[in-house]
């Protein structure tokens, strides 16, 4: 019962600072964007604890329990995409104006047509991201608790939809921001007291398992045991570092800030947050490869170690501790996937009104938890890594040809967005429903975007050349990139894009 107050305490302080922050959402800018007036500090911690997900504390500890070491390159993956969206996104971006990602879109092509597919691209990531982190809630819930599944899923709706509905993206950064502390604070303190109560032996073990199991500790990732680390590797770091420059939550924190200059800080800020926590989960996982050895329960080791380590009272506060960190990273992404699946919704798919937008994130919620109910038995991190390559196959190769190429017309971004969510949600399911021995067609399968990537680029470059590139391309270009009044986000530096 203490992780259940433990929890209990965390949602408290969430739904208190969420109401702290409703006081001025009363117009789309406003619940999307907090009308531009972030600053950087509060902006970086929360896009920081929006992006470490419940996958991430849970799901990378049970990747290394189950792959060996080489599975801290999805940390590394999951890192390194934010010195891409530094460099590449995340001034421009800012530049642009646009609230969205379809909204950028439209500012870009002037099409409402791209701009409808991109809202539709968007429905698809954020709730294949959304799964998983519904899914660790329900599964973290009935762990420290005895809470069935399905209530643990439906409740933990609940609390994240009610707070957004009512705040929006103000909420959100706070909320979020809060969750970052709480995920550093819960995760790394009892990591640091485990590796200390663990003792010398299980140290040694932790570090160097023993010389029957070499596998283990080889320095590349061999997923399933296909015997392709190289290319398992490769495949796994396209797909997170290129995936992250197209998730859409992510690209909308980057407008919460008063300028590109602000956005960039914010960027080389978030890389650094990152790094720091991204320590710990490997913690977990090379202290449960020896005390929670158990294949089958791989997406909770973080949550088994303190009790396997330190039985008794010692064990079951930390235990409490690490379980409302882990909630606290469910209850954070789930916010921004909230505040992006209901943009969307109703502002990129049917240009609605604020009622409309919090409409949105109830029928948002919705969807999810009904997909997140039959979804109990799925590996977290496969639904994210489908998330990542989805993301990296269609929005970063618009968004990075849209922002640094002219040449780039309507008929492009349309055959590039269906090559590239065709291809890599084709993959995935193919992965999931074919019965394939591991080797190079499960690896390329499973984690398609080594390929789909650049076959989404080659196709959206391709296909521009057979249609008309607007008039407005150059000077639209030319805007992403130049200081001056194009950097506060001045709309009427987009003569195009709808304003709601």
């Amino acid at each position: 019962m203490l992780g259940l107050a433990a929890i209990g305490l965390v949602i408290a302080a969430s739904v208190a600072i969420g109401v702290w922050g409703v006081r001025a959402a009363r117009s789309t800018p406003d619940f999307l964007v907090a009308s531009r007036s972030i600053v950087p500090g509060w902006n970086a911690l929360a896009i920081a604890g929006e992006y470490v997900s419940a996958a991430s504390v849970l799901g990378l500890a049970g990747l290394l329990v189950k792959n060996g070491v080489g599975a801290m390159w999805y940390a590394v993956g999951f890192t390194a995409g934010y010195v891409l969206v530094a460099a590449l996104v995340a001034g421009p971006m800012r530049r642009s104006g646009a609230y969205t990602v379809p909204d950028f879109a439209e500012y870009r092509l002037g099409s409402p047509r791209i701009r409808r597919m991109c809202g539709l691209v968007v429905l698809v990531i954020m709730l294949l991201y959304l799964l998983p982190q519904f899914k660790a809630a329900g599964v973290v819930l009935e762990l420290v608790s005895g809470i069935p599944y399905w209530i643990g899923v439906i409740g933990a709706g609940l609390v994240v939809s009610s707070t957004i509905a009512v705040g929006g993206m103000r909420s959100a950064t706070y909320v979020q921001a809060f969750h970052y502390l709480v995920k550093l604070a819960f995760i790394a303190g009892p990591a640091v007291f485990l590796v200390v109560l663990a003792g010398a032996g299980r140290r040694e073990a932790a570090l160097h398992p023993v010389a029957a199991d070499p596998d283990w500790t080889r320095p590349l990732l061999d997923l399933d045991g296909s015997g392709h680390p190289l290319l398992a590797t490769v495949s796994v770091l396209v797909a997170t570092t290129l995936g992250a420059m197209g998730l859409p939550h992510v690209v909308m924190r980057f407008h919460t800030v008063a300028g590109a200059r602000a956005a960039r800080r914010v960027a080389v800020s978030v890389i650094v947050l990152l790094s720091v926590f991204y320590l710990f989960p490997v913690v977990y996982g090379l202290l449960g490869r020896v005390v929670t050895p158990d294949p089958e329960e791989t997406d909770v080791v973080p949550v088994l170690v303190p009790g396997a380590i330190a039985p008794g009272v010692l064990g079951a506060v930390l235990t409490a501790l690490v379980a409302a960190g882990a909630f606290a990273a469910f209850l954070s992404t789930s916010s921004g996937l909230l505040l992006a699946l209901a943009g969307g919704l109703s502002h990129d798919l049917f240009g609605g009104s604020l009622s409309r937008l919090r409409l949105g994130v109830a029928v948002g919620t919705a969807l999810a938890v009904a997909l997140s109910l039959p979804a109990a038995g799925v590996d977290i991190n496969v639904l994210v890594g489908w998330a990542f390559a989805v993301a990296a196959s269609t929005f970063c190769p618009l968004l990075t040809l849209g922002i640094w190429w002219r040449g780039l017309t309507e008929t492009g971004a349309a055959v590039g967005l269906l090559v590239g969510a065709g291809s890599s949600t084709g993959a995935a399911l193919a992965s999931v429903v074919l019965d394939l021995e591991p080797g190079v067609l499960s690896i390329l399968l499973s984690q398609p975007a080594l390929w789909t990537v650049p076959l989404a680029f080659l196709a959206m470059a391709g296909a521009s050349r057979f249609g008309t590139v607007p008039d407005w391309a150059g000077e639209a270009v030319l805007r992403l990139h130049v200081p001056g009044r194009y950097s506060t986000g001045d709309t009427g530096a987009i003569p195009r894009a709808r304003r709601d």
